[in-house]
């Protein structure tokens, strides 16, 4: 394992720990982006269960994964599938990247679209 893999899952476990003490039962967003793509979910942590998903590989997605607008397509996507699963509140899992970029758009989408957080 490279040492910068190594830095990211030290920040994600400190996040996510961070999450799971302070979220109050909520359900949380995390993101997770490659270079190509961008993903998007609503985990319920509690029962362990994906309420609602997106991603830029999904068919028909016009905007890429690498640009922040097809980021910012994404957070909306997944905020109105959130909508329709009746989850109004969650809390933002940024997975241990910076909040800079192509995770700060995901997550000012889905605030635009309804979800707070």
């Amino acid at each position: 394992m490279k040492k910068n893999d190594m830095k990211l899952a030290r920040r994600k476990s400190r996040v996510r720990y961070e999450i799971k003490m302070k979220s109050g039962g909520r359900p949380r967003l995390s993101v997770h982006r490659s270079e190509k793509h961008i993903y998007a979910q609503i985990i319920d942590d509690t029962k362990g269960v994906t309420l609602a998903s997106a991603s830029s590989m999904e068919k028909g997605f016009a905007e890429k994964g690498s640009t922040v607008a097809g980021a910012a397509l994404v957070g909306k996507l997944a905020a109105e599938r959130a909508l329709k699963a009746d989850v109004k509140q969650v809390v933002f899992d940024r997975s241990g990247y910076m909040y800079h970029g192509r995770v700060k758009a995901v997550a000012e989408a889905a605030r635009e679209a309804g979800l707070d957080f």
